[in-house]
């Protein structure tokens, strides 16, 4: 244990260094000025401090109060070291926070006593600080378990989600993205933003229940069919409802509501406004912006400046006028992201195209 001992009277400080390394386990840590202790601050360390109260410029009392202003030393003991008897002087160390006093002249048998007591009250409260941060790791490793096994549940789903079509399984990811982006430039809380890009790719889940006429058809759906592709926003929300995993239920809040419009004029449920939960907000943006920019069987891909231009049109009718300028701030990194997936898909392209000219080659020989 170090113990701080600050005293402007030297034959003191040597007296109270000698009786503090008589205390088994205990170092002390001498200073003869408060100014010399204010200039070690914060590097300084110790356990317990023994301050003389009666020292020029900073009195013990004031020494301490500027002690105390760094956060490390808020419940470090102190003990205060006096001649005077006053009660004033000694409710003034109390209300600074002493928890014992000694009189000069110090007894040695007094002292060893008073302090051997503080020592093992100050290894107490560090044992139990060091179990309570032991709790605190044990705690957090456990929920990082939890939340990687909520993850690969989430990764899971999204792949038997896009397994009949390839395009959507690249949707989600852009989507999940986006929607990290756009959450970010809305002043989310970093952990919320990251639950955000994890829930999003659950968006379309509710297609696996469409059939594959519908899901697949080549061409522009039928009304009929689109009411029928209109229920995958509802099933999705019931698949991943009633879970426990705090993840899955911010999944199940998005798959249902992000297809809602700002104005009520969305599905499955017509809502409005706020009435709208914020992740189904975000990611109807975030998942409108991906299916204009790509090419889809009943439509061309749209520029990146067309895209823009109508989402920026659309705000306070389809979209939520906070999320868009959100997404108008967020735009180099969406478009980083755009331009990023499209080089991976080419790049990829032609390594799927490399192992056929390798055939072709081997033919012509």
């Amino acid at each position: 244990m170090r113990i701080l001992v600050v005293d402007d009277n030297n034959t003191n400080l040597k007296l109270l260094t000698r009786l503090v390394k008589k205390i088994g386990r205990c170092e002390a840590v001498a200073f003869n000025t408060p100014d010399e202790v204010l200039s070690a601050l914060p590097d300084l360390d110790f356990d317990v401090a023994i301050i003389d109260y009666q020292m020029p410029v900073y009195n013990g009392v004031e020494l301490y109060t500027e002690i105390v202003r760094f956060e490390k030393y808020a419940n470090v003991p102190v003990v205060f070291i006096t001649a005077d008897k006053d009660m004033t002087t000694r409710m003034a160390a109390l209300n600074a926070g002493a928890i014992d006093f000694l009189t000069k002249p110090v007894n040695p048998v007094e002292f060893q006593a008073r302090i051997q007591n503080i020592v093992s009250l100050a290894e107490a409260r560090r044992q139990l600080a060091d179990q309570a941060e032991w709790l605190r790791r044990e705690v957090e490793r456990a929920v990082g378990e939890l939340r990687q096994r909520e993850q690969e549940i989430i990764e899971r789903l999204t792949l038997a989600a896009g397994y009949k079509d390839p395009e959507t399984a690249r949707h989600t990811l852009r989507v999940a993205a986006y929607t990290e982006a756009i959450a970010r430039e809305l002043g989310l809380p970093e952990q919320y933003c990251r639950d955000l890009k994890l829930a999003a790719p659950m968006h379309d889940i509710g297609k696996v229940a469409m059939p594959d006429t519908v899901l697949l058809k080549q061409g522009k759906l039928t009304e009929s069919e689109y009411r029928d592709m209109q229920a995958h926003a509802q099933i999705g929300g019931d698949i991943l409802a009633r879970s426990h995993s705090s993840l899955l239920q911010l999944a199940s809040e998005i798959a249902v509501s992000h297809h809602e419009r700002w104005d009520g004029q969305g599905y499955p449920n017509r809502l409005a406004g706020e009435a709208i939960p914020l992740p189904g907000r975000i990611v109807c943006l975030a998942d409108n912006f991906d299916a204009l920019t790509t090419e889809r069987p009943y439509k061309a891909a749209w520029s990146y400046d067309r895209t823009v231009e109508h989402i920026l049109s659309r705000s306070g009718s389809q979209f939520d006028p906070a999320c868009v300028a959100a997404f108008e701030r967020a735009l180099p990194t969406i478009r980083d992201i755009m331009e990023n997936d499209r080089r991976e898909q080419a790049e990829e392209a032609v390594r799927r195209a490399a192992p056929t000219a390798l055939d072709e080659m081997k033919a012509a020989s």
